[in-house]
């Protein structure tokens, strides 16, 4: 009966550890997922807003990361390239 008692004693504090190595990057996944949503957000109402002057920015993987990981200065950086480029 003490090994068994032991035994889960020992699982629960593996199982504690083995949360705490693996909730951080899970965490910074999930922060990127979510900013790069709002990425996709940011690039969709700049199409809208620039639809009146022809103006149109590429919502795809990349440029919805790029959004996600630099915030809005990515999405200036969007627009500046986009103006360059023409």
């Amino acid at each position: 009966m003490d090994t068994n008692i032991i035994t889960y004693l020992a699982c629960i504090c593996f199982l504690f550890v083995f949360g705490r190595i693996f909730i951080v990057p899970i965490k910074k996944i999930l922060k990127l997922a979510f900013n790069s949503a709002l990425g996709g957000l940011l690039i969709w109402i700049i199409n809208i807003v620039g639809a009146n002057w022809e103006f149109h920015i590429g919502l795809n993987f990349f440029t919805s990361i790029l959004i996600g990981v630099l915030g809005i200065p990515g999405a200036v950086v969007l627009v500046i390239i986009k103006l360059m480029l023409g």
